[in-house]
């Protein structure tokens, strides 16, 4: 029983992916999960009490990996100044992963607090995990740079998701090129 409940949640959660990367906040509906899974509407309720609980799952099971891919990415770069390349690249190359696009939207919804708390704190393990490279590079200001280079990753995030005129390889290597220029001061 157990394992039969775990597996409608994955369903119900990789069903949650596909909705939001589809078709935004607007289409994470229970009915559409009900629909997407094959439950009744009324047992999507037994998994889940909101929405902003599907959100808040998602965010606990998805950004861990993110992060994790980010990380590896760093850890196998060379120098301070490679983990920052790294650090923009890998970031803007799981733009087109269902699982970014799900954040994303979710990111652009209206959430309750507690959502958004374990939100900004995943956002934060990020910050985390560059700051040490720019503490290594000798920056005055390692955790404030850090977030002042995650908004250059948002910024060029959001220019890729709009489908901007440039191609997002122009649009990362910008992001990469102003990354290290800022970080270098």
């Amino acid at each position: 029983m157990a394992e039969h409940r775990s597996m409608q949640r994955a369903a119900l959660l990789d069903a949650a992916r596909s909705l939001l990367s589809e078709g935004g906040t607007e289409a994470l509906t229970f009915p559409a999960l009900a629909e997407r899974t094959g439950l009744a509407r009324s047992s999507v309720y037994e998994y889940f009490r909101s929405r902003a609980a599907v959100v808040e799952e998602l965010c606990e099971v998805d950004f861990p990996l993110w992060a994790a891919e980010v990380e590896a990415v760093m850890a196998a770069a060379d120098g301070p100044e490679g983990k920052v390349e790294a650090y923009v690249r890998q970031q803007l190359a799981l733009v087109g992963d269902r699982r970014h696009r799900a954040v994303v939207a979710i990111s652009a919804s209206e959430l309750d607090a507690g959502a958004r708390e374990k939100i900004r704190a995943a956002h934060g393990g990020l910050v985390a995990i560059i700051a040490e490279a720019l503490r290594d590079m000798g920056h005055a200001e390692p955790r404030l740079a850090a977030m002042l280079l995650q908004g250059v990753v948002d910024a060029a995030v959001r220019r890729i998701e709009l489908g901007a005129a440039e191609d997002p390889e122009a649009i990362t290597d910008a992001a990469v090129t102003m990354a290290l220029r800022g970080v270098r001061g």
